[in-house]
């Protein structure tokens, strides 16, 4: 052979194991190495169960495990530990015990990532038992299979496909979910469209639910609360309706010979055009317990968004506490209030929703968003553990210190049949399933949370850096700290200070402070909630505004009404504040604003520096794609400062600091920016 034609062979070998083995980010945080032959003789994996799950915990043992003997065991009398596992070491055996075959599962996965980390299991004891019962993922994804707020590409679910043919990618989503203990997911938009209930449907939704069963993942649905009227052809779809509420029951009975195990149903009623029972003049807890009934014989819950978005006078903050704390007490035990963390819509910093805690008889849950809807979609890196955590640790005073939202949603302080924590899933089609590699630390730091939610921010992303990347301490400890200030940086260059909703119009990419449509309703509009005049910045939901605080509980309620006393982070969220109005750090609200979006701008070039440092550490084809999003994210940071501050500037009528960098762009230009929707989904 030439030395011509070897190089050439060399050259395309290199092509070829290059292409084999290029880092995509689709194996997630699931690194695991086959163990040798030699390994695997060594070592024992034992169980007596033949459930389909304990085998699967026992294959996923055999194939990964490089440690000791391992006995995996089920003890229905040991019903404490819910969904959860007991692991003990004895000489060179390690025990494994569970009430529930799932639990051998997550034990399976928790020893597993562990050895990923480098820690040590060979003397282990530890006792894990789940902060909420039912931990779900809620997929906006239409049966279009486009993705209302996704942006990681088209839906999973390859609706015209099903049932014959079925996607290795659901399987990999099952295992993903479950070595992170999430344990149901929502498989369609709350904007759910009828169609899901037909019988069509149902058989490609039960080929799903067979695929995730093993994995101890049940299956819920989104259903659109006129179905009977639309897909039923009955007269209308009233919950006081005996034909309506007849129809119910033999849907579900239909859904419950399919799939045995079927979760139940989440609702979105009576809010941004959605129908409800509202519809008939009838409330929330009437539609809400209409579906209940049909579903209690089966197990089933019902998760009811408290999400309502309608016209009216009031503060669009105020809504759902109005229409929900009347009916505390009407609801079927099987069914759960289903809140997300703020207020008004997942905004990178809103104060928690009030309506957690005033509802003294009836369950709720917590919804977070996973997806960046407002965050910059999959372009920015934003680490959301820590807005999970303030969401969760914040104390709602509703019976006296330390009631928690994280207590009064996993049944600490008050009772309730099951406890239930929801994320909107960031997941599509994209290879690296999130879109961003970083996304992927939000999935995973949403599972680990609705597991423990006492984990700690920092934690969970030395975890998930550790088994995503590498356990180098010099990569881990830059990096932590890099996604631990992500959250307070977006904030910073986006909406700091309470500032919130002024995003473009629609697709929500992107700053649109000006934004105004014609006809349109007042609370729609980024005016709305900015309220900038000469006089100042904010909105004024004190006494002396829309009196929003009155639904908070003491200390709070003074506490953010006072604009001496009212956390700094939120003072523009409680408070309309004057320009010259001096603020801790010495400086004019406008000088304040001024500093904070340019400490956000300073902040993604400082992270754009990291990274670089970083590429020793990292594979070639995530280092590059990572940087390339760092560069759209300047970029983006750069657009917000500017246009928030040349269009709040135009009512300070007030210098930008010398200090500050200057604006690259002109406001006027500024204002001619219209993204297509495209960025919609």
């Amino acid at each position: 052979m030439s030395l011509r034609r070897a190089h050439i062979v060399y050259i395309l070998f290199i092509l070829i194991c290059t292409q084999t083995f290029a880092e995509d980010g689709s194996q997630l945080w699931l690194r695991f190495e086959k163990v040798s032959a030699e390994i695997s003789a060594k070592r024992t994996i034992k169980t007596k169960s033949v459930d389909p799950t304990v085998l699967l915990a026992k294959q996923e043992l055999e194939d990964y495990w490089k440690g000791n003997n391992v006995e995996l065991l089920i003890d229905r009398k040991l019903t404490k530990l819910k969904d959860g596992f007991k692991i003990t070491s004895s000489g060179s055996k390690l025990q494994i015990v569970a009430n529930k075959p799932a639990g051998l599962l997550y034990a399976a996965y928790h020893i597993l990532q562990k050895q990923n980390e480098g820690a040590e299991i060979t003397h282990y004891n530890v006792e894990e038992i789940p902060s909420y019962d039912i931990r779900i993922l809620n997929h906006w994804d239409n049966l279009d299979r486009t993705v209302e707020r996704g942006y990681a590409g088209y839906s999973l679910w390859k609706w015209a496909e099903l049932p014959q043919v079925l996607s290795p990618r659901y399987e990999e989503y099952a295992r993903a979910n479950a070595s992170i203990g999430i344990n149901a997911t929502v498989l369609n938009n709350v904007n759910a469209s009828p169609q899901i209930l037909t019988p069509e449907y149902l058989t490609k939704v039960k080929a799903l639910a067979d695929i995730f069963r093993k994995y101890g993942i049940k299956v819920y649905l989104s259903v659109n609360f006129s179905s009977p009227k639309v897909i039923g052809g009955l007269e209308n779809s009233d919950p006081l309706n005996k034909d309506v509420q007849l129809w119910w029951k033999n849907k579900v009975k239909e859904i419950y010979q399919l799939i045995p195990d079927f979760g139940g149903f989440l609702v979105k009623a009576n809010s941004e055009g959605q129908p409800g029972p509202q519809d008939y003049g009838r409330t929330h807890a009437d539609g809400a317990n209409m579906l209940a009934d049909a579903i209690k014989p089966y197990g089933g819950m019902i998760m009811w968004r408290a999400f309502v978005y309608n016209p009216t006078k009031e503060d669009r903050a105020k809504q759902a506490y109005q229409e929900f704390v009347p009916l505390d007490g009407q609801f079927r035990d099987n069914v759960i209030i289903q809140i997300k963390n703020g207020p008004i819509d997942f905004q990178p910093r809103e104060p928690f929703t009030p309506l957690f805690g005033a509802m003294r008889n009836t369950a709720q849950m917590v919804e977070f968003q996973i997806t960046q809807e407002y965050l910059g979609f999959s372009n920015h890196l934003v680490y959301l553990a820590p807005l999970f955590k303030e969401t969760l640790d914040s104390d709602t005073y509703a019976d006296g210190a330390g009631t928690t939202i994280a207590k009064i949603t996993d049944g600490t302080v008050r009772k309730i049949s099951k406890s239930a924590i929801a994320g909107v899933a960031n997941i599509g089609e994209d290879v690296n399933w999130t879109g961003h590699h970083f996304a992927q630390a939000n999935w995973f730091a949403f599972g680990k949370l609705a597991w423990n939610h006492q984990l700690s921010s920092e934690d969970i992303a030395k975890e998930w850096l550790k088994l995503t990347f590498t356990k180098d301490e010099t990569f881990v400890k830059d990096v932590t700290d890099m996604m631990l200030t992500s959250r307070e940086t977006v904030v910073n260059y986006m909406m700091p200070l309470g500032l919130h909703h002024i995003f473009a119009f629609d697709h929500h990419y992107g700053p649109e402070p000006w934004g105004n449509m014609p006809g349109g309703r007042a609370d729609w509009m980024p005016w709305y909630y900015h309220n900038a005049n000469e006089k100042g910045l904010g909105f004024n939901r004190t006494t002396s505004g829309s009196n929003a605080v009155v639904q908070y509980n003491e200390p709070l309620r003074s506490l953010f009404n006072d604009i001496q006393t009212c956390p700094e982070n939120l003072i523009l969220w409680f408070h309309h504040v004057s320009w010259d109005h001096k603020m801790k750090s010495g400086l004019t609200l406008w000088e304040e604003i001024c500093t904070h979006y340019d400490r956000g701008v300073q902040d993604v070039r400082a992270y754009q520096r990291l990274w670089d440092k970083m590429e020793s550490y990292v594979d070639a084809q995530r280092f590059k794609e990572i940087q390339s999003k760092l560069k759209i994210q300047i970029k983006d940071a750069v657009w917000w400062k500017d246009a928030c501050l040349l269009y709040f500037q135009t009512f300070s009528r007030k210098p930008i600091p010398y200090y500050i960098e200057r604006p690259i762009h002109e406001l006027e230009e500024l204002k001619k920016i219209k993204l297509p929707l495209k960025h919609h989904n």
